[in-house]
C-alpha cells in the first residue's frame, strides 16, 4: 500500500539474525500495509537475507551492539516517520492487518498506537501467565519516540506524552517451537538483563535470589491463572521463575566480584 500523503507513510523496521525459520511469515504480513520494509541484519549465515530479498526491502548489515541499540539504529534508516517495528518470529494477524488499512488516512491524528501480542509456545497459543494481552507501543512518530528500556527487554519510550491509540487485532509471535529452545534463551536473557541492572547500579542480596522466583511463579500461575494453559502453562511459570533466578544470582554474582576488588 502507497500512502499519497506524506505524514501518512509507514516504514516498517525488522531486525534479524538467522531468521530464516521465520521471517517470510513476518515479511508476508506487511504486504499492502507499509510503504516500506528495513531490515537490519546481523550478518546472519542462513537464508534470511535471500529470503527478505524476495521482497522489497531495503537490506543493510550492522554489527549487533544490543537489542535497544540495534532496533533504534534501524529506526534511523527510515524514509518516513511514523516506524512500525516487529520482530522476525512476529506478523500482523488479517484483523490488525484490517484495522491498520482503515487507520491509515488518519495515521497522523495520533503519536503513537499499541497493539495486543498473543504468543505461540510450542504450537499452543498462550492467554494467560502473564502473557497476554501484552500490549505494546509497536506503531510511533520517530520525531516523538525511541526505543528504551534495559537490555533485552526493550520498550518504546515517548516524549510526546499524548496517550496511544489501541488499535483492534493482534501481533502474532511465535516464540518458542520447543521447551529447549526456552530454557537456552532464558538462560541467556537473563544473563543480559543481569548486566543491564548491574550496570545501572542495581544490587540484590542473597536471600532475593530465592524470594524472587518463588514470587514470580505464585503470581504468574496462580494470579495471573497460568495453570489455564495447561501443561505448557506450568513449564512457562516454571522457565520464567528460573530466569528470575538466574538473573538474580547472576547479579549478586557481579556484585561480589566489585566487592573482592575493594
Amino acid at each position: 500500500m502507497k500512502s499519497s500523503h506524506n505524514e501518512n507513510r509507514i516504514s516498517a523496521v525488522i531486525i534479524t539474525f538467522n531468521e530464516e525459520r521465520d521471517i517470510r511469515r513476518c515479511l508476508a504480513s506487511l504486504k499492502d500495509i507499509v510503504d516500506e520494509i528495513v531490515v537490519i541484519d546481523s550478518f546472519s549465515t542462513d537464508q534470511t537475507q535471500q529470503i527478505c530479498l524476495e521482497y522489497d526491502v531495503k537490506f543493510m548489515t550492522h554489527t549487533f551492539e544490543g537489542y535497544i541499540e540495534q532496533k533504534n539504529f534501524a529506526m534511523q534508516q527510515t524514509s518516513y516517520n511514523y516506524v512500525l517495528s516487529l520482530d522476525a518470529d512476529e506478523c500482523l494477524d488479517d484483523n490488525l492487518r484490517n484495522e491498520l488499512i482503515k487507520l491509515r488516512p488518519i495515521l497522523h491524528l495520533h503519536s503513537h498506537y499499541s497493539f495486543n501480542r498473543l504468543n505461540n509456545y510450542c504450537g499452543k497459543w498462550i492467554k494467560h501467565c502473564g502473557w497476554y494481552p501484552d500490549r505494546k507501543i509497536r506503531l510511533w512518530d520517530k520525531t516523538k519516540g525511541k526505543w528504551g528500556g534495559f537490555n533485552p527487554h526493550d520498550t518504546v519510550v515517548m516524549t510526546d506524552k499524548s496517550k496511544a491509540k489501541h488499535v483492534v487485532g493482534n501481533i502474532l509471535h511465535y516464540t518458542y517451537y520447543t521447551i529447549d529452545e526456552h530454557l537456552l534463551q532464558n538462560e541467556r536473557f537473563a544473563k543480559i538483563s543481569a548486566k543491564a541492572y548491574f550496570d545501572r547500579g542495581k544490587r540484590t542480596n542473597l536471600p532475593l535470589i530465592y524470594i524472587k522466583p518463588i514470587v514470580k511463579f505464585l503470581v504468574d500461575y496462580f494470579f495471573r491463572f497460568g495453570f489455564l494453559d495447561g501443561y505448557f502453562g506450568f513449564k512457562i511459570c516454571t522457565i520464567t521463575a528460573k530466569g528470575k533466578f538466574i538473573k538474580y544470582r547472576e547479579l549478586y554474582r557481579l556484585g561480589q566480584e566489585i566487592k573482592n576488588k575493594e
